[in-house]
């Protein structure tokens, strides 16, 4: 009998929908002080909210306000311009 094959996590992106593996996405947790950061390793303590590993996502997710809306909270100015630090660094 064939061995079964490992199950890979998916998780959808809030912005383009895209169904992907959890690990080609970036994850953005609201933690448990409210605050909204990156969370590299997808497993601090909080909501989460997944992201493409794309700066055209984010830039649209920031534009369009779905990631308070996924977080279900009101992002900081200190922590939105932390995100947006963030995204500058990806790929176009």
């Amino acid at each position: 009998m064939a061995a079964k094959a490992k199950h890979v996590p998916q998780r959808t992106c809030i912005v383009c929908r895209q169904v992907k593996n959890k690990r080609e996405l970036v994850r953005v947790v609201r933690t448990p002080d409210q605050r909204v950061v990156v969370d590299p390793t997808g497993k601090a303590a909080g909501r989460g909210a997944y992201l493409c590993n794309t700066a055209q996502c984010w830039q649209t997710a920031f534009q369009r306000g779905a990631l308070a809306r996924a977080l279900k909270v009101e992002i900081s100015d200190e922590d939105l311009a932390a995100l947006k630090a963030y995204a500058a660094g990806l790929e176009p």
